[in-house]
């Protein structure tokens, strides 16, 4: 082999491959060019190869996150941080903290559990800062906002409205809005009339969070949307230089759009991004009360699709997926989840797999079909562990029931079952970082909780299980057989710890430092 570009040496490397485990990995021209020992180094060294000895250190494949929105989480998370908000005068008291921008107050992670099982209005908004303050909080889900009544004037809305998809302007029994707007075609309207970022602040946003990505071990993500404007930061940012990480990007595809844009969108390319699918949304979510379950929520609610003709989505599938172009939904209930299986069912064998995103309650006789029809189950530990409680006190678990709750976040079953899961964040609903999300698909509970009780502890993935969702289970998820290992061809994504994932404590590895994140051989991270 010609001289290597960059030589790492570990005590651990996990190749994930069969086979005797290596010390030593060489990289040239972006990919692994051999594998051995700390022997065969000097053979593959020239003089300008760099060569670094990270002793105790583990090496994995490259890790890549299943699910996160990069770009429209720009827009998702300005303003306050209510992430730890907890009760209605918790959100009282943070508002009247918070700081005003061009005369708006923004936020960002209000969990509906702060109303302890009432409605959520915009009444703490009022008590907090009056009714003449323009008010936008987008709830944890980021499928709903919750507005002030000045914000509502502003945007001109004044009494129910009809939306395309399964949107709704939440109002009380005269038909006055309450603040509550749900789903993103009904945020939107008031979304509109925030003020805007300026283009460089929002380069420079999405730059920051691509490094802070790598530098918790991440050197892939899949944004699941390509809108707003995707298209122009990513291309401003990799003509200033490389991209800490490699993105592929799924348009969304609402009802009544058109579906030649979203076709003509997977020709888009960079060096480290691609458009490669396209995102479809089959319900909202359980604690909104916009699931697509088979029997209503304790609510009454959750019983319709996203589509209000459900068949207009099978269509738009089938007619993407005859042009070669992978889908992906979000699917929530198990009404959605059965219906999205039965229109995959429909469909030829494709060479990308489709994949179902969420997977939130779904019934035993829907686990098998996963593999049977070679559809990827792509699924978030941390919005199990991190919104939801073993006791059922939660909003999400109220609103399902014991039965319906307790069939949560079937993560263990699913690979049981034969099922490809690939595992993510959904940045900007849950943190990116993998550690704690590798922790927490095996603990049922947040990663440095551990008072907390494990929910659903019978769903549980062992260590490699959550490794190679994050792996070789993603990499297969993309139909590439050149990432998630370690072997000579591959790309040369490789991802650092202190501590071992396959046999760290779970809590102690969710803190472990990264020292190194490499993608395509180029260092993106060093700690």
């Amino acid at each position: 082999m010609t001289a290597a570009d960059l030589i790492l040496i570990a005590d651990r490397i996990h190749t994930l491959v069969p086979g005797p485990q290596p010390t030593a990995i060489a990289v040239a021209d972006g990919r692994i060019a051999a594998v051995g020992e700390r022997a065969d180094v000097r053979d593959w060294r020239g003089p300008g190869t760099q060569v670094l000895d990270l002793g105790a250190a583990t090496i994995t494949p490259g890790l890549v996150d299943g699910h996160a929105h990069p770009v429209m989480g720009l827009s998702m998370t300005r303003g306050v941080d209510l992430s730890a908000v907890r009760t209605r005068d918790q959100l009282v008291q943070a508002l009247r903290g918070a700081s005003a921008s061009d005369g708006w107050i923004e936020g960002f992670g209000l969990n509906p559990d702060a109303f302890d099982g009432a409605p959520v209005t915009h009444a703490p908004l009022v008590e907090a800062l009056g009714p003449d303050v323009p008010v936008f909080l987008v709830l944890f889900d980021a499928h709903s906002a919750l507005v002030s009544p000045k914000a509502l004037e502003i945007a001109g809305i004044t009494g129910p409205r009809e939306f395309a998809s399964g949107a709704s302007v939440v109002c009380d029994a005269t038909g006055t809005p309450t603040g509550h707007l749900l789903e993103l075609e009904a945020a939107m309207v008031v979304h509109a009339m925030l003020p805007e970022d300026p283009p460089a602040d929002r380069r420079a946003r999405l730059h920051d969070l691509m490094s802070r990505m790598a530098a918790s071990g991440l050197t892939a993500a899949n944004a699941m949307d390509f809108g707003l404007d995707s298209l122009e930061l990513f291309t401003a940012l990799e003509a200033d230089g490389e991209l800490p990480l490699r993105w592929r990007c799924a348009p969304f595809v609402m009802p009544g759009d058109g579906l030649e844009t979203v076709v003509e969108q997977q020709r888009l390319s960079g060096r480290r991004w691609r458009v490669e699918g396209a995102k479809f949304m089959i319900d909202g979510t359980v604690d909104g009360g916009t699931a697509w379950l088979e029997e209503p929520d304790t609510h009454g609610e959750s019983t319709a699709c996203f589509w209000p003709d459900p068949w207009e989505y099978s269509a738009a599938v089938e007619v993407l997926a005859g042009r070669g172009i992978p889908i992906v939904t979000h699917a929530i209930g198990d009404a959605g989840i059965r219906f999205v299986l039965d229109t995959l069912s429909r469909l030829p064998h494709p060479r990308v797999p489709h994949r179902i995103e969420h997977l939130e309650t779904l019934p035993a006789e829907l686990l098998g079909r996963f593999a049977e029809l070679d559809v990827t189950a792509s699924m978030q530990p941390t919005h199990c562990t991190h919104y939801t409680r073993a006791d059922h006190s939660d909003n999400w678990s109220q609103r399902l029931g014991d039965k319906r709750a307790d069939r949560g976040f079937r993560a263990r079953d699913l690979r049981d079952h034969g099922a490809r899961l690939a595992l993510g964040s959904d940045w900007p609903i849950a943190h990116f970082d993998p550690r704690g999300i590798i922790a927490a698909a095996q603990l049922r509970r947040p990663a440095g909780d551990p008072d907390v009780e494990p929910i659903l502890p019978d769903q549980a993935l062992t260590a490699r299980m959550a490794l190679e969702g994050f792996t070789t289970e993603a990499a297969a998820a993309a139909a590439r057989s050149d990432t998630g290992r370690i072997a000579p061809g591959c790309q040369a994504d490789l991802s650092v710890f202190t501590l071992d994932p396959l046999t760290a404590p779970p809590d102690e590895f969710a803190e472990s430092p990264v020292p190194l994140t490499v993608v395509a051989g180029t260092i993106t991270h060093r700690g």
